[in-house]
């Protein structure tokens, strides 16, 4: 909700407030004056108690109206956008003419995942690991992937920057 509107509808909870002070106000200036009277007091203590009472009800009244005159008032803060980096990453084109086709079938899985486990790999490739290994060394090599621990495993990562 936009602060124009929570102010406004603050202004007009502080209209049905300031109703419910003078109803109540002329309700316990009523009772008092009959409780006054039944004993016989001329300048009842009650009255300023009343007083008070009304004082303070109308002191809140008035911040809740200023509050929700600087909310009509104020100004929207800015929204934030962000938009997303890659669309704006120019995609590093690769060379992979001296590549085997072993090598290329493991880049392109690399490609299509952006990071995959190495385990995935031989999974994917049905390489053995020591296979896996050599070929997972020359991509790193030629600048292609790069890998990095995680636990007991490795992360085979495209490598987008030069």
């Amino acid at each position: 909700m936009e602060n124009k509107n929570v102010g406004f509808l603050i202004l007009g909870m502080s209209v049905v407030i300031l109703a419910l002070v003078f109803i109540f106000n002329s309700a316990l200036k009523e009772i008092v004056s009959q409780g006054c009277a039944i004993e016989g007091h001329i300048n009842c203590p009650m009255y300023d108690t009343v007083t008070k009472q009304t004082y303070l009800a109308l002191a809140i009244w008035a911040i809740v109206v200023i509050l929700g005159i600087f909310l009509v008032f104020s100004k929207q803060s800015e929204k934030i956008i962000v938009k997303k980096v890659e669309s704006r990453k120019q995609k590093k084109v690769f060379d992979l003419s001296g590549l085997k086709d072993e090598e290329k079938k493991v880049f392109s899985l690399v490609n299509e995942n952006k990071t995959i486990f190495q385990a995935d790999l031989i999974e994917k490739t049905g390489f053995g690991k020591a296979k896996m290994t050599r070929i997972i060394d020359r991509l790193e090599g030629r600048g292609f992937v790069e890998r990095k621990r995680r636990g007991m495993t490795n992360v085979v990562v495209l490598r987008e920057t030069n």
